[in-house]
């Protein structure tokens, strides 16, 4: 075969694999929180953090700070999971949550939310 035809079967073979591989754009997506609720008050230790699947997500991104992102005395956890919910045992006091849903091209912005946890 010429150099041609090979250059000709190069260039279509890969617009054919870009076809195959698109990967849809969830970057302007919110994820939905389920639970626990933002601002919540409990004095159970045993937390099932859950938020609704997103269309397109491969995993999500979970993130625990205390006591919030902005002043983080520690990053508790940061997590990637495919599924849609998590359990964590955490001891009492003030916590900031967030999740942002990835796929292999694209990510949301992280939903946030506070937690306190009392005796």
């Amino acid at each position: 075969m010429s150099k041609k035809i090979w250059i000709i079967l190069l260039v279509f073979a890969v617009f054919n694999c870009e076809e195959l591989i698109e990967v849809e754009d969830i970057s302007n997506e919110t994820v939905t929180i389920l639970a626990p609720s933002n601002n919540l008050v409990i004095d159970n230790t045993n937390i099932n953090f859950s938020w609704q699947p997103l269309d397109f997500a491969d995993e999500y991104q979970l993130q625990i700070a205390s006591p919030n992102f902005d002043n983080a005395e520690e990053i508790v956890e940061d997590t990637l999971i495919s599924n849609t919910n998590f359990s964590k045992i955490l001891a009492t006091g003030d916590y900031q949550w967030r999740v942002k849903a990835t796929n292999f091209a694209y990510e949301t912005l992280y939903t946030t939310q506070n937690l306190t946890i009392e005796d």
